[in-house]
């Protein structure tokens, strides 16, 4: 499996200064050829590189291997925006934003990551310790000794690895970092022999299990209303102190997050494997899409991760060897898992389930995560085991 290795550079005023340029340059490089390929509709790697890549190199001073970096990078820009006009992510055809978007060649911020191969970029991190270097190209000629950092397990990771693969260099918030490719060992999936723990995702439970554990999202919640509380108060003032300081705490909320989610998907992950079971979540897909909420509810729904939660989830259990289902949310929450009466207003509230056939009352998540570990049982085994799947569904 692919997994990406952050390093962070330390790098002295004169290197940085000429990442600095680096950067700058490809980019300006890389806006330029984006508007010629808008101009003449072309978007092929190799008709682009046919056409352009003499006079890319030879207007911006551009090395060859950095040139063809230059174009793949914004050959596969036009490709997610393509894909991202088929799937409808920028409106119906005709919206103005849709024609916006097609109208519009694709512009490079000055200071955007680039990308970098063997060819442009080398590692020498030693047998042990923390500390290593790198020899990285740029514009004001080869850095041979820039000096890197890590946490000493990713370190251990890129120097197991024979081959490095793709490396981007970025600047974020005065920083600057390479992103490395390398392939992470996958360990081999093992069978659920003992079924599935089921996952139900929420805002007011970030998660709760068919064991009955529940990651509280109250705290998360909380951090987001006063941060969007302090954006308010910074953006009504208007002034560069308070533009600068809005940039300054543009991706705390993110790394906060993240750092919840980390933590959840950690602990879920070493339960089933534990237990030997598989994991089975809900598919969300177009979850922002579907649902109609409040005004004020708006803003906790969109600035919910839970796809970046289902992420960790999935390459987690894959290191660990775990399988993982995604399976239909519909009437999930409605259905009693003890007698499966299927009926809306056996959601009393939020947190209480009330079965009107059976009289079951419970936790409505700890409910719906029992029904979605029943669906994974069910999935897996017409997925992946067709002549199994009546015995699994019955068990």
């Amino acid at each position: 499996m692919k997994q990406v290795v952050q390093v962070r550079l330390l790098p002295t005023p004169e290197q940085a200064s000429a990442l600095g340029d680096t950067l700058r340059v490809c980019n300006t490089a890389a806006s330029w050829l984006s508007a010629r390929m808008h101009t003449d509709q072309v978007f092929r790697k190799f008709d682009v590189h046919k056409r352009f890549y003499a006079e890319l190199r030879e207007r911006f001073g551009l090395a060859a291997q950095p040139a063809i970096r230059v174009i793949g990078k914004t050959v596969d820009a036009y490709t997610t925006l393509r894909a991202n006009l088929r799937a409808g992510n920028y409106g119906p055809p005709g919206s103005d934003r849709r024609r916006k978007a097609e109208d519009t060649p694709i512009r490079f911020r000055p200071l955007a990551g680039q990308p970098f191969d063997a060819r442009c970029l080398s590692w020498q991190l030693g047998d042990a310790g923390r500390d290593g270097t790198v020899s990285i190209w740029t514009v004001a000629g080869r850095l041979r000794t820039v000096r890197i950092v890590a946490n000493p397990r990713h370190l251990a990771l890129l120097r197991s690895r024979s081959a490095i693969g793709e490396t981007d260099l970025l600047h974020r918030d005065g920083v600057w970092l390479l992103h490395a490719v390398v392939d992470s060992p996958e360990a081999a999936r093992r069978e659920p022999a003992n079924g599935f723990l089921g996952v139900d995702l929420g805002i007011v439970n970030i998660a709760t299990t068919s064991d009955g554990d529940r990651f509280c999202g109250s705290r998360l919640n909380r951090y987001r209303k006063r941060q969007l509380r302090l954006r308010k108060r910074l953006q009504a003032k208007k002034t560069s102190s308070a533009r600068r300081l809005l940039k300054k705490r543009r991706r705390k909320e993110a790394r906060f997050a993240a750092d919840v989610n980390h933590r959840i998907s950690k602990n879920i992950v070493a339960e089933a494997e534990r237990t030997g079971r598989g994991i089975a979540v809900e598919e969300l897909t177009g979850i922002r899409a579907r649902v109609r909420l409040r005004k004020p509810q708006r803003a906790t729904l969109h600035s919910w991760a839970f796809a970046q939660l289902g992420q960790f989830l999935t390459y987690k259990a894959q290191q660990a060897g775990v399988v993982v289902v995604q399976v239909d949310p519909a009437y999930t929450s409605q259905t009693c898992h003890a007698c499966g009466y299927v009926d809306k207003r056996n959601r009393r509230s939020q947190a209480v389930f009330h079965c009107g056939r059976c009289d079951f009352v419970g936790h409505a998540d700890h409910n719906a995560a029992l029904n979605i570990a029943a669906c994974g049982v069910v999935c897996w085994g017409e997925v992946m085991r067709p002549d199994a799947a009546p015995i699994l569904a019955a068990s």
